[in-house]
């Protein structure tokens, strides 16, 4: 972590409004949306293992985060309702994340839109059809 990062002070989830509220010790406040979180997760997953491989997330408008856990003293690992718990939130990214986050949703909403995708959530891909008799 870059010393100059301020350290959060409080972390609060809205289960409700979906919303992650980081405070931090320069003062500054964010407000950022479990699906922002989701579609912006730092893991291999949804990174890619470089530049040009990141996956577009797709449906993930309900999604919501089902568990908060610390990372040592410099991050948080969130664990989400739709099953996905790898990336380590250190408190750099989040601190970024709350600066530039009205750029990247913007940036995440013009891929969909290029991709012909969707933030709704689709059906299960597998999902179980009542057998005939």
């Amino acid at each position: 972590m870059e010393s100059n990062t301020p350290r959060p002070t409080e972390i609060k989830l809205h289960q409700k409004s979906r919303v992650l509220e980081l405070s931090f010790a320069d003062g500054k406040s964010f407000r950022l949306a479990c699906e922002f979180l989701r579609v912006y997760s730092p893991s291999a997953e949804v990174r890619g293992h470089g530049p040009g491989q990141e996956v577009l997330q797709t449906g993930k408008r309900n999604v919501e985060i089902a568990h908060i856990e610390p990372a040592g003293s410099y991050a948080i690992q969130l664990s989400f309702s739709d099953g996905h718990d790898t990336g380590i939130y250190s408190w750099e990214l989040l601190y970024e994340y709350g600066l530039h986050q009205e750029e990247m949703w913007q940036h995440y909403l013009s891929r969909l839109k290029e991709a012909g995708a969707s933030r709704e959530p689709g059906p299960a891909p597998f999902a179980q059809r009542p057998k005939s008799k």
